[in-house]
């Protein structure tokens, strides 16, 4: 046992790919970038002995960003266009609505230009994604929509708008950072600004990337990330280090293949940033055979902080799986037992297939660097990487044992769950109910 740990505390390939992801630069869902990830992904599955590495190619809803500002008075504030905003300009009286809580929408703002946090307060019961406020926006009659960092450093957020059926966003949308929000709230509430945001959307491909190791079995585990990142940034945490860590997981179990009961599947999604649109097709094109998938282990936040955080997603068994290795390694893995309906997991979670987002714990509420330039691949370590990937190489080669069973759910128990925990409301005004 001890060999494979070795091995793994010394090995530089999953850091390596990291470094290969950062360094092509915009990595945006349909673009040469994320192509050239999915090979080199492809090419580095292989390499460290999966199986039947390949490339599943599917078409998407583009977006290509030009140039964006916001015109008050005689100023230009800076801003990012939010992805899948559509092209436009966008003139009304400014209202900052603070944190941009579901009542703070609760009024006519038809024809406005609404400015909210990308945070909520300390006391409230849950977080309110970005698309989330959108959406409530929309259905107030907004005209304008202006995302505002609560990260202090000049980092406008990104992030995408739109729904499945509908990709491009209804107005117009950008992201700001903390101080030009607060500029923009200080000096203009109240006057009139101009949103002008240009872009393209034009038809594209992405990409799933597969490998496999362990028997020929029916049942499988599925080890996966998206490989896809935002344009403005290295996407280094989000999820450059997650597909890394695909990689060096692929790596340590093929050296405990012997030991692996149940086929291990590598799947790196494409085209996550926009709308979780790579798992949804894979989910999609399993059909029925979904059934077989007896847990995935998705990797989505790790290595920014040193302990592994998994939301288990209401599965006991997963909770047990994941206490087994902490025990069995004496390391802490902190375990949150809800509903987390963002990243690829949930396109099977969705379904009642056990499943973990495997994140990472860090100070601070939100992504914090994470959807801004300074996602970078300096404020990640290397040992972090290779920490994480001993506990997560026996966790795989866990769920993977044949006497480890993980029950499935009734997609009307995560319905219910996700009612319980006030998470239900905001997924049906952004589109995201699939019950």
């Amino acid at each position: 046992m001890s060999d494979w740990i070795g091995d793994t505390f010394t090995s530089e390939v999953g850091w390596e790919h990291l470094e290969t992801l950062v360094d092509i630069g915009n990595r945006m869902a349909g673009s040469p970038g994320e192509r050239e990830a999915l090979e080199a992904t492809r090419d580095a599955l292989e390499r460290v002995g999966a199986r039947n590495a390949r490339i599943d190619p599917f078409e998407i809803q583009g977006w290509e960003r030009g140039n964006s500002a916001i015109y008050a008075h005689d100023t230009t504030q800076d801003c990012i266009a939010l992805p899948r905003s559509p092209a436009g300009t966008a003139s009304g009286e400014l209202v900052d609505l603070g944190y941009g809580l579901p009542e703070d929408f609760d009024r006519d703002l038809s024809g406005k230009v609404v400015v909210v946090s990308s945070t909520v307060p300390d006391h409230y019961d849950r977080f309110i994604h970005r698309r989330e406020k959108y959406y409530y926006a929309v259905e107030a009659g907004a005209a304008g929509f202006v995302f505002a960092n609560h990260v202090p450093g000049q980092l406008p957020p990104t992030g995408s708008v739109g729904t499945a059926e509908a990709p491009i966003g209804d107005i117009p949308a950008v992201g700001v950072s903390k101080e030009v929000g607060a500029r923009l709230g200080r000096r203009f509430e109240g006057d009139e600004v101009t949103l002008d945001v240009t872009c393209e959307a034009p038809a594209a491909d992405s990409g799933n990337v597969h490998a496999e190791l362990g028997p020929d079995t029916d049942e499988e585990v599925l080890v996966t990330s998206h490989l896809d990142a935002h344009d403005i940034a290295e996407g280094a945490m989000d999820n450059g280090a997650g597909t890394a860590m695909v990689v060096e997981l692929a790596r340590a179990l093929a050296a405990r293949e012997g030991e692996l009961e149940t086929r291990v599947r590598f799947v790196c999604f494409g085209a996550e940033e926009v709308g979780l649109v790579g798992s949804e097709y894979e989910a999609d094109r399993l059909g029925p055979d979904r059934s077989n998938v007896k847990a995935i282990v998705n990797n989505d936040g790790v290595v920014a902080g040193r302990t592994l955080k998994l939301h288990t997603h209401g599965f006991d068994e997963l909770e047990d799986a994941a206490e087994t290795v902490s025990e069995r390694f004496d390391h802490d893995i902190s375990t949150i037992p809800e509903q987390l309906p963002h990243s690829d997991h949930w396109s099977f979670v969705a379904y009642g297939i056990p499943a973990y987002m495997v994140g990472s714990e860090k100070e601070g509420r939100g992504r914090g660097w994470g959807h801004t330039h300074a996602d970078t691949i300096e404020k990640l370590e290397s040992r972090t990487l290779r920490e994480q990937a001993i506990l997560l190489t026996e966790l795989t080669v866990e769920l993977a044992r044949a006497d480890r069973e993980v029950p499935h759910a009734d997609p009307n128990d995560i319905a219910a769950a996700l009612e319980a925990e006030d998470k239900a409301e905001g997924m049906k005004v952004t589109g995201d109910w699939p019950f």
